[in-house]
């Protein structure tokens, strides 16, 4: 089943298209990672499918309700975590979540029992009773985390929840997530960190100008393998290219020929016995798998993030 689900969405703003047709499915228990240029619409269907904007055109559902029609049984259903903590700095972790947990009309032993269930949950129940200005960056993100899940909602957004985070606080918050879709939540996640989706995500949707123009697994985006040959002369790069045939692209500055393989070993073993019969020093020959930051570039023509 899928637990967030947009067909032909469609948001304007003026005379600009934020979302032009969009159409995305997150199967229940998944990651979700939306990608796109800046501008490309991803905090707009963000809004939409929180119900915080209004479409002006298509569908959305969210936990199999209408995000328009049915806004309240969405609202009940989704956790949301912005690019800023929402926590009180002056309060102590425990304290805000028993705040947030009255907030969602917990009464005052329940809401305390939640606090203290999600402390444990997010690895924070000896800093529990510490006063949030005193958390590391990546402590902070975690209590956000558990702020907005008081309810155990099944649908959780997260944009951009690591920026800022140095590498320690990134590892944490990417923790956490794991633990939330282990126990079964699927989480629809913005992010610049393009390292964050090909760790978390299971699917991922890269959109721009306000429509999909790629989706599927990390692996599935990237593609098949290439092989990379650095040849010690210059002089080489026609022999070696020949070598690995007509799809070989040559990078004549780094001296490196490159081909599209499928049998990885097989192909690599029968290169290496060519060129070592042509006589040609190779410095270095190896398998490369395209990253996910190589296809984003090309996918979208070298926008900024």
């Amino acid at each position: 089943m899928n637990s967030v689900q947009c067909i032909g969405l469609r948001k304007n703003y003026g005379d600009k298209a934020a979302l032009d047709g969009l159409d995305l499915e997150v199967k229940g228990g998944t990651v979700c990672g939306l990608l796109g240029p800046n501008g490309a619409g991803k905090t707009t269907a963000v809004r939409i499918l929180t119900t915080l904007t209004r479409p002006d055109g298509g569908s959305a559902s969210v936990a199999g309700f209408d995000v328009v029609k049915q806004a309240r049984q969405v609202k009940e259903r989704i956790g949301l975590v912005g690019q800023h903590a929402a926590v009180d700095e002056i309060l102590s972790g425990r304290q805000n979540l028993v705040m947030f947990g009255r907030l969602y009309h917990l009464g005052s032993k329940r809401a305390a029992t939640r606090a203290d269930e999600l402390l444990e949950q997010f690895g924070l129940q000896d800093t529990g009773r510490k006063a949030v200005k005193d958390y590391s960056g990546g402590m902070r993100r975690r209590l956000d985390l558990a702020a907005s899940l008081i309810l155990a909602p099944p649908v959780l957004f997260l944009d951009e929840p690591t920026t800022g985070l140095d590498p320690r606080g990134r590892n944490e918050v990417w923790q956490a997530v794991r633990g939330l879709v282990g126990s079964g939540a699927t989480v629809l996640l913005t992010t610049q960190y393009l390292e964050e989706a090909d760790q978390l995500a299971d699917q991922i949707c890269i959109i721009d100008h306000g429509r999909v123009i790629a989706n599927g697994t990390p692996d599935d985006l990237k593609g098949i393998d290439h092989l990379d040959v650095v040849v010690r002369s210059a002089s080489d790069l026609e022999t070696t290219r020949g070598i690995l045939g007509p799809e070989s692209e040559v990078d004549v500055d780094n001296r490196r020929v490159s081909v599209p393989v499928k049998d990885r070993l097989a192909t690599l073993t029968q290169v290496a016995r060519a060129l070592e019969d042509a006589g040609i020093a190779v410095e270095d020959i190896g398998l490369r798998r395209p990253t996910l930051d190589e296809v984003f570039l090309e996918l979208t023509g070298g926008a900024s993030k």
